[in-house]
Parts: C-alpha cells; structure tokens; sequence
C-alpha cells in the first residue's frame, strides 16, 4: 500500500528488513515479536514516504497488488476495485490502521503498534469505515 511500483515495494522492504535487523539488540519483549516488527515497518514505510514529499506517492496503488487482492477475492467485481481506489485516498495512518485491520489485528495490538490508544483505533477505524462508504458510493 505505501508503494507505487515493484523496484520501490523492493527497495522498501529490504530498508524494513535492515532496519529490523539492525534494531533487532533493542528489543526488549515487552510486546509480540509481530507487532514489534509492524511498527518498525510501518514507521519505516511512512517515514520513506514523508521523505519523498515532491513525489506523489499516494496517487495510484501498485497495479500487481490490486490485481494480488482481487485475485484474492472469489466475488471478483469492480465494487473491490473501487475500494482499492477509495483506500489509497486515505491518509498514511488512515492507511496503516487499515491496513492492520484487514491482517485481523486485534485493537490493542494495532495501538501498540501504531502508538496509539485502543480508544483512538476504534474512533478512526469507525471514521474510516464512513469515509470508505462514502468515497465507493461516490466514486
């Protein structure tokens, strides 16, 4: 989600796995080893993308995984590719909790992820919900 084509999701996921692998002597366990790796993935994702401000990065999702999740899908039809297009119009962290919750995360585990509180998830998955209804019936 936080990519445009294949040599960036590529570049991005080797900055990830260095960057696990080099903060991999601080981890304390105090979480999951899971949801330690998603923040540092998530934090990794959207600090890249803050970085490259004159590009637009959010415009259009990468085409191979919109086609990944409609492949996915058995009811193939253009209702879920308009809700890839209304996803990328989310924000980075509108796009990150959804991103966690469409891996099934529990809300404490996508607040202690993304440094928020279970509270806070809940009113912006509630939030997201609404604004995804709205930008498929409109779109």
């Amino acid at each position: 989600m936080y990519c445009n084509n294949k040599e960036d999701k590529e570049d991005l996921f080797q900055d990830i796995i260095l960057q696990l692998w080099r903060a991999y002597p601080t981890f304390k366990g105090d979480s999951k080893i899971s949801t330690w790796m998603y923040r540092i993935a998530i934090n990794n994702a959207i600090t890249r993308l803050r970085k490259q401000t004159k590009r637009k990065a959010f415009n259009e999702l990468d085409d191979e995984a919109m086609q990944i999740a409609v492949k996915e899908n058995t009811g193939t039809d253009e209702r879920i590719l308009l809700m890839y297009d209304a996803i990328k119009k989310l924000s980075e962290v509108e796009r990150a909790v959804t991103m966690l919750y469409m891996e099934e995360c529990s809300y404490k585990e996508m607040a202690e992820i993304l440094g928020l509180s279970e509270t806070n998830i809940g009113f912006k998955l509630n939030k997201i919900k609404s604004k995804l209804r709205t930008l498929v019936n409109i779109g």
